[in-house]
């Protein structure tokens, strides 16, 4: 049995691994701590846990969460996890930091975006916890970093065309919308409820934090360095992100040979579905589950490809992608304890 513990599992990403840890086979949380409801039964502040979980949140130190753990889960906010990481890591402990913390690999680039890093051989140390691009180096792992909402769904949609190289790296553009679920449950004017519903906008234009992000992760796959435009929309949904990502083909093909290409570079991938030519992603196919679906055409008229990636911001998009980076460290199935099937409708 894998004993885990959740540093920081009051948010959503918290609160979302905890739910699926409790259905693992293999696994057992042993502690979740919290500032701010140190003493309070997890059920009290997620009621969803009635009769499922005793825990009460702690605010303890990482030596002494380090002491019940194998397994520890980092939910906690940008510039914070650095802080922890090395402690466990110290310790022997296996850590997976679901802030941004850890994701970008050069110092710089890091500190233009987010502000100064305070431990840069930590940084030097993880591995970017993408399993379908990344799967052996996060298997001998002792730091993963894992991915962002929209990066992962970027990502995985640009993949197949990068590798293969039949894009111009030049032209991509990259238009992603998600679920308020994204922004977290820290109350914020922009988030609520008269705020969002029955609205549709665009933020953080030309400058969102996971640009860099995302073109470390597509420059690996071009071999050459990358820029894309990416712009994120906020949607008057609770959970899901679907992004629309465009690019000048290099090459003459058709709509069935970019499904073809698609499907043998995800061929045997658990968690990457590939729609059918002429089908396209729907967030209700994806919300509740660990996949990524993944729909893709030609423009003739153009001579672009348009793909189109759709998965849920708090499962693939965040905990459930910790939890399958957490088998692969761990050496038991992938898919242990993911749900096979989303919530539709």
């Amino acid at each position: 049995m894998i004993n885990v513990a959740i540093y920081g599992a009051s948010g959503y990403t918290g609160e979302e691994l905890l739910r699926l840890l409790v259905g693992h086979p293999g696994a057992r949380v042993v502690a979740v701590t919290s500032r701010r409801y140190a003493g309070i039964p997890v059920a009290e502040v997620y009621p969803v846990f009635s009769g499922l979980m005793d825990l009460s949140y702690q605010d303890v130190s990482p030596e002494a969460v380090a002491e019940q753990a194998d397994v520890v889960f980092l939910a906690l906010p940008h510039g914070v996890s650095m802080a922890f990481a090395p402690l466990f890591v110290k310790t022997g402990k296996k850590v997976i930091d679901l802030s941004a913390d850890f994701r970008i690999h050069d110092v710089k680039t890091y500190e233009a975006w987010y502000g100064s890093h305070k431990a840069p051989r930590a940084l030097a140390q993880a591995v970017y916890g993408l399993p379908e691009l990344h799967r052996e180096e996060i298997r001998k792992a002792k730091l993963v970093a894992n991915p962002g909402c929209y990066p992962t769904s970027i990502i995985l949609g640009l993949a197949p065309v990068l590798k293969s190289h039949w894009i111009d790296a030049d032209s991509v553009i990259a238009d992603s919308k998600s679920g308020a679920s994204g922004a977290g449950r820290e109350p914020q004017v922009s988030s609520l409820f008269c705020e969002v519903a029955e609205g549709f906008k665009a933020y953080k234009v030309g400058g969102h934090r996971h640009t860099p992000e995302i073109e470390q992760e597509l420059s690996a796959l071009a071999g050459r360095e990358m820029k894309i435009s990416f712009t994120p929309h906020l949607l008057p949904v609770k959970r899901g992100i679907l992004s629309t990502i465009y690019a000048k083909l290099n090459r003459a093909a058709t709509a069935a040979e970019a499904a073809d290409l698609y499907r043998r570079f995800y061929q045997g991938e658990r968690f990457v579905r590939i729609c059918r030519s002429g089908q396209f992603p729907n967030l209700s196919s994806v919300v509740g589950s660990n996949y990524c679906d993944i729909g893709v055409t030609v423009d003739k008229r153009t001579g672009r490809i348009i793909i189109v990636s759709a998965i849920d911001n708090l499962i693939k998009g965040a905990s459930g992608q910790a939890l399958q980076n957490m088998n692969l460290l761990c050496g038991i199935g992938e898919e242990t304890g993911l749900p096979a099937v989303g919530l539709f409708p």
